[in-house]
């Protein structure tokens, strides 16, 4: 039985905060984990095969919007869960519930509940230090992993000076506009409508804690309580043999250059067509949205 931490005190945002988003008309499902209410999109159809789309931060579901009916119409069945602190999902309100670890156990619950397999992982941003993760934690439930402005640090590694500035905004500002922020990680802009609906979870600062605290548990020093089980997860991709993809941006600041750990290490990348999405940021959903799903596509039906 996995155990799962206990949570005493969350916020849960009004329902109402979600009416008429932008080219977003996906309703959602609501498992209880842990006493939390875990919210997620369920498209597509449901003996499909399996894409899970695993958001980071500061973003939610909303993300996915572009690349969700790309997936659905090449017959993939299409889930997208909201991580614990973000979007439809409930929102601790303690700093000390949101770790590394506490996420990892939510989310692989999660997927548990849903009992799904054969899966398709796309991640990006804290979506693949959680959910790469997962991987680690349930191999046999995972076929492929496509990989976008993402990684699994364990401290060791160089880290670029823009994720410090941001680190020390999130840390100490006493401003977090989240659909600005999600603005400013765009090359290709974005839209005001879709600038509220980013903000739309969080009625006030009490609800921002997760989107807070995210990037102070990336892993930049030896130190860090989630290296041994990063450098344990790092010891299976350098076995893992199944399709693995990588589809990075050109425009990232922070993770641009990361897809070529992996593709060096781990032996299911040889041979892929690995991928640079030309003209597009740190959220390359948002930028690129629909090229980066038909990526994605060809990716599952060459393997």
């Amino acid at each position: 039985m996995r155990q799962l931490p206990v949570v005493q005190d969350f916020l849960r945002t009004p329902e109402e905060r979600f009416q008429n988003l932008p080219d977003f008309p996906y309703q959602p499902h609501y498992t209880l984990i842990g006493g939390l209410r875990v919210a997620h999109i369920d498209e597509g159809p449901r003996d499909g095969p399996v894409v899970l789309l695993m958001h980071g931060e500061p973003a939610w579901s909303f993300l996915y919007r572009k690349m969700i009916p790309v997936l659905v119409s090449a017959g993939f069945r299409v889930v997208v869960p909201d991580q614990v602190g973000f979007g439809r999902t409930d929102k601790p309100v303690h700093r000390s519930d949101y770790t590394y670890h506490n996420h990892v156990q939510w989310m692989s619950a999660w997927l548990e509940t849903q009992n799904l397999s054969g899966i398709t992982l796309f991640c990006q941003d804290w979506g693949s230090l959680i959910g790469l993760r997962m991987v680690a934690e349930m191999p046999e439930r995972f076929d492929r992993i496509a990989l976008s402005n993402g990684g699994l640090p364990t401290g060791k590694e160089k880290i670029p000076t823009a994720f410090h500035i941001w680190r020390a905004f999130a840390m100490y500002s006493p401003w977090f506009p989240i659909g600005k922020i999600v603005r400013a990680g765009c090359a290709q802009g974005l839209s005001d409508d879709a600038v509220a609906a980013y903000d739309a979870p969080y009625p006030s600062s009490r609800y921002k804690v997760g989107a807070r605290v995210f990037p102070t548990l990336v892993p930049i020093d030896p130190s860090n309580p989630a290296r041994e089980a990063n450098e344990r997860a790092w010891d299976m991709y350098k076995a893992w043999k199944k399709p693995f993809i990588t589809l990075f941006s050109t425009r990232d600041p922070v993770t641009k250059g990361g897809e070529k750990i992996w593709q060096k290490f781990v032996p299911g990348a040889a041979g892929q067509n690995h991928t640079q999405i030309r003209g597009a940021g740190h959220f390359v959903q948002e930028d690129k949205g629909a090229e980066v799903a038909q990526a994605l596509v060809d990716f599952i039906r060459a393997n």
